[in-house]
């Protein structure tokens, strides 16, 4: 007959590993709560919807914004909370910010009266009603911002969006974490 060890080394061995597993749900429960924390006052999780900022974005993408003490600056692509008549989020990369000249003449961006380098579009910036020069100058507080997707997108050249007031910029997207073949940061 099999010798048993005494009932106290079970009962031991039985209280570590039940003191192992709540050590090991706490730590999750703890990093849940500092995950939830720093995306809830840090970053904000973004899904583009539509293809205004084709090729850089796609549909579908989702990116991580950073919003903590954000000042938008020329280039960088913005997340918009939704205002005026938009119903929802947009996305858009500004191109001007406040006290900056902006004008659009033969499909070519102008800011400060020089044109501006825009390797991430493949079309020129041709608005129905013809050349962009109202307002010349981007009001305090505010960005003009555009699509890369020139030919397909809402964005302050049109009366829906006009100039961007920077209270209603979310933040600054800068990492597209999903779908897993286009991580990569902005």
């Amino acid at each position: 007959m099999p010798e048993f060890e005494n009932s106290d080394s079970f009962s031991m061995l039985g209280s570590k590993v039940t003191k192992t597993c709540f050590e090991w749900i706490e730590m999750i429960a703890q990093s849940l709560v500092v995950v939830v924390f720093v995306l809830a006052f840090f970053f904000r999780i973004f899904t583009v919807n539509g293809t205004s900022m084709r090729d850089t974005l796609h549909h579908g993408d989702k990116v991580i914004v950073r919003r903590i003490n954000y000042v938008p600056s020329d280039g960088e692509i913005v997340v918009i909370r939704s205002y005026k008549d938009m119903g929802k989020p947009i996305i858009k990369r500004v191109i001007a910010t406040e006290n900056q000249s902006i004008s659009i003449k033969d499909g070519k961006v102008f800011v400060d009266n020089k044109e501006i380098s825009e390797p991430y579009t493949k079309e020129l910036a041709i608005t129905t009603e013809g050349d962009y020069e109202i307002p010349s100058k981007v009001p305090e507080s505010h960005s003009f911002v555009m699509g890369d997707n020139r030919t397909n997108s809402t964005d302050s050249r049109f009366g829906a969006v006009g100039m961007v007031d920077n209270k209603y910029i979310v933040g600054k997207a800068f990492f597209i974490y999903f779908p897993f073949f286009r991580i990569k940061p902005l």
